[in-house]
Protein backbone atom coordinates (compact mmCIF):
# COMPACT_ATOMS: atom_id res chain seq x y z
CA UNK A 1 0.00 0.00 0.00
CA UNK A 2 1.33 3.43 -0.94
CA UNK A 3 1.93 5.82 1.94
CA UNK A 4 0.37 9.26 1.91
CA UNK A 5 2.81 12.15 1.89
CA UNK A 6 2.02 15.62 3.14
CA UNK A 7 4.48 18.41 2.55
CA UNK A 8 4.23 21.24 5.03
CA UNK A 9 4.27 24.91 4.05
CA UNK A 10 7.28 26.97 5.09
CA UNK A 11 5.16 29.40 7.10
CA UNK A 12 2.28 28.84 9.50
CA UNK A 13 0.21 31.91 10.34
CA UNK A 14 -0.99 30.73 13.77
CA UNK A 15 -0.13 28.30 16.55
CA UNK A 16 -1.77 27.23 19.77
CA UNK A 17 -1.00 24.86 22.64
CA UNK A 18 -3.19 21.96 23.70
CA UNK A 19 -2.48 19.37 26.37
CA UNK A 20 -3.00 15.64 25.79
CA UNK A 21 -5.69 14.66 28.28
CA UNK A 22 -6.11 11.22 29.82
CA UNK A 23 -9.38 10.95 27.88
CA UNK A 24 -7.33 11.28 24.65
CA UNK A 25 -5.44 8.06 25.38
CA UNK A 26 -6.39 4.75 23.78
CA UNK A 27 -5.69 1.14 24.81
CA UNK A 28 -2.14 1.48 23.42
CA UNK A 29 -1.34 4.05 26.11
CA UNK A 30 -0.90 6.92 23.65
CA UNK A 31 -3.16 9.55 22.07
CA UNK A 32 -5.74 7.98 19.79
CA UNK A 33 -6.34 9.06 16.21
CA UNK A 34 -9.88 10.19 16.97
CA UNK A 35 -8.57 12.45 19.73
CA UNK A 36 -6.00 14.05 17.46
CA UNK A 37 -8.73 14.93 14.97
CA UNK A 38 -10.61 16.57 17.86
CA UNK A 39 -7.52 18.55 18.87
CA UNK A 40 -7.07 19.69 15.27
CA UNK A 41 -10.68 20.86 15.30
CA UNK A 42 -10.03 22.89 18.46
CA UNK A 43 -6.90 24.38 16.88
CA UNK A 44 -8.88 25.32 13.75
CA UNK A 45 -11.57 27.04 15.84
CA UNK A 46 -8.85 29.00 17.67
CA UNK A 47 -7.17 29.83 14.35
CA UNK A 48 -10.40 31.25 12.95
CA UNK A 49 -11.15 33.14 16.19
CA UNK A 50 -7.68 34.73 15.92
CA UNK A 51 -8.97 36.34 12.70
CA UNK A 52 -12.37 37.13 14.30
CA UNK A 53 -14.06 34.39 12.27
CA UNK A 54 -15.94 31.19 13.10
CA UNK A 55 -16.72 27.94 11.33
CA UNK A 56 -20.24 29.28 10.73
CA UNK A 57 -19.25 32.77 9.62
CA UNK A 58 -16.38 33.34 7.23
CA UNK A 59 -17.43 36.23 5.04
CA UNK A 60 -21.07 35.32 5.59
CA UNK A 61 -20.78 31.57 4.95
CA UNK A 62 -19.65 28.56 6.93
CA UNK A 63 -17.40 25.62 6.20
CA UNK A 64 -18.10 21.94 5.88
CA UNK A 65 -15.47 19.20 6.05
CA UNK A 66 -14.59 17.56 2.73
CA UNK A 67 -11.65 15.36 3.73
CA UNK A 68 -8.90 14.85 6.25
CA UNK A 69 -5.42 13.37 6.26
CA UNK A 70 -3.31 12.62 9.32
CA UNK A 71 0.25 11.36 9.12
CA UNK A 72 1.67 10.22 12.45
CA UNK A 73 5.33 10.82 13.17
CA UNK A 74 5.49 9.78 16.86
CA UNK A 75 3.33 8.94 19.84
CA UNK A 76 1.91 11.53 22.21
CA UNK A 77 1.24 10.76 25.87
CA UNK A 78 -1.01 12.09 28.65
CA UNK A 79 0.15 15.39 30.07
CA UNK A 80 2.30 16.35 27.10
CA UNK A 81 1.72 19.85 25.76
CA UNK A 82 1.34 19.95 22.01
CA UNK A 83 2.03 22.95 19.82
CA UNK A 84 -0.35 22.92 16.86
CA UNK A 85 0.58 25.27 14.02
CA UNK A 86 -2.19 26.03 11.52
CA UNK A 87 -2.48 27.81 8.20
CA UNK A 88 -4.91 27.99 5.27
CA UNK A 89 -3.59 27.03 1.85
CA UNK A 90 -4.43 25.40 -1.49
CA UNK A 91 -7.40 27.63 -2.19
CA UNK A 92 -9.80 26.77 -4.98
CA UNK A 93 -13.09 28.22 -6.21
CA UNK A 94 -15.11 26.62 -3.38
CA UNK A 95 -12.71 25.78 -0.58
CA UNK A 96 -9.24 25.38 0.82
CA UNK A 97 -7.10 23.21 3.04
CA UNK A 98 -6.16 23.82 6.64
CA UNK A 99 -2.72 22.37 7.23
CA UNK A 100 -1.41 21.48 10.69
CA UNK A 101 2.00 20.70 12.18
CA UNK A 102 1.79 19.05 15.60
CA UNK A 103 4.90 19.00 17.79
CA UNK A 104 5.57 18.19 21.43
CA UNK A 105 6.31 21.53 23.03
CA UNK A 106 9.36 20.78 25.19
CA UNK A 107 11.38 18.51 22.88
CA UNK A 108 10.06 19.83 19.57
CA UNK A 109 9.43 16.20 18.51
CA UNK A 110 7.09 16.06 15.52
CA UNK A 111 3.94 14.16 16.49
CA UNK A 112 1.87 14.53 13.32
CA UNK A 113 1.15 16.38 10.12
CA UNK A 114 -2.42 16.86 9.01
CA UNK A 115 -4.69 18.49 6.48
CA UNK A 116 -8.41 19.08 6.59
CA UNK A 117 -10.04 20.08 3.33
CA UNK A 118 -13.09 22.30 3.63
CA UNK A 119 -15.73 23.63 1.30
CA UNK A 120 -17.47 26.93 1.96
CA UNK A 121 -21.12 26.23 2.66
CA UNK A 122 -24.34 28.16 3.25
CA UNK A 123 -26.15 26.24 5.97
CA UNK A 124 -29.43 28.10 5.34
CA UNK A 125 -29.48 27.24 1.63
CA UNK A 126 -27.70 23.87 2.16
CA UNK A 127 -25.46 24.75 -0.76
CA UNK A 128 -21.76 25.08 -1.58
CA UNK A 129 -20.56 28.68 -1.92
CA UNK A 130 -17.58 30.38 -3.53
CA UNK A 131 -14.52 31.06 -1.41
CA UNK A 132 -15.15 34.44 0.29
CA UNK A 133 -12.82 37.09 -1.09
CA UNK A 134 -12.32 38.51 2.41
CA UNK A 135 -10.93 35.16 3.61
CA UNK A 136 -8.85 34.71 0.49
CA UNK A 137 -7.32 38.16 1.06
CA UNK A 138 -6.09 37.12 4.53
CA UNK A 139 -3.93 34.42 2.98
CA UNK A 140 -3.23 35.87 -0.46
CA UNK A 141 0.35 34.58 -0.41
CA UNK A 142 -1.07 31.04 -0.06
CA UNK A 143 -3.84 31.51 -2.61
CA UNK A 144 -3.85 30.58 -6.26
CA UNK A 145 -7.50 30.76 -7.31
Amino acid sequence: MARIKLDLPEHFSFSTELRVRITDVNYGGHMGNDSLLGLLHEARVRFLAHYELSELDIGGVGIIMADSVIIYKSEAFPGEMLNIAVTATDFNKYGCDFVYRVTEQISGREVARAKTGVVFFDYQKRAVQKTPQSFLALFSSNAAV
